[in-house]
């Protein structure tokens, strides 16, 4: 995939440009809320930024593993054969140390029904794991 370019359009759906939304996340800040992380992870699998889905994993996560290398090879493989179509927000059940979003990613396989959970652990949020629906 060629560079996203950072004046089109977020994948997020936020109708911002990615330069002024998730790109900040993806070049290290943290994410405010469970949400805003939620939308830069399906940012970061649509513009293949996979060093942003690795950092922002939580260990107890099933795809967690030390052996980065092949990790991010693995999201790479992934991201090159999905199309990211859209993104829709169910629901979002925030709280200050453990939040859920509900969302449906549209992706060139089918939709993807996920009610996702995050902890919020030494600063920053982390996505655990997800109940598909």
């Amino acid at each position: 995939m060629a560079k996203y370019s950072p004046n089109a359009l977020c994948p997020c759906g936020s109708t911002q440009k990615y330069k002024k939304c998730c790109a900040k996340y993806h070049k290290g800040a943290f994410a405010p809320n469970a949400l805003t992380l939620m939308k830069s992870r399906y940012s970061a699998f649509a513009t293949q930024q996979s060093d942003h889905i690795v950092k922002t994993t939580h260990p107890l996560n099933s795809d967690y593993t030390e052996d980065i290398a092949t990790w991010k090879a693995s999201i790479a493989l992934f991201c090159e054969h999905t199309n990211f179509l859209g993104l829709e927000i169910i629901s979002v059940e925030e709280g200050e140390k453990e939040s859920y979003v509900h969302f449906i990613a549209k992706l060139s396989s089918g939709d993807l029904n996920e009610k996702s959970h995050f902890l919020f652990e030494e600063g920053q949020w982390l996505y655990v794991d997800g109940i598909f629906k």
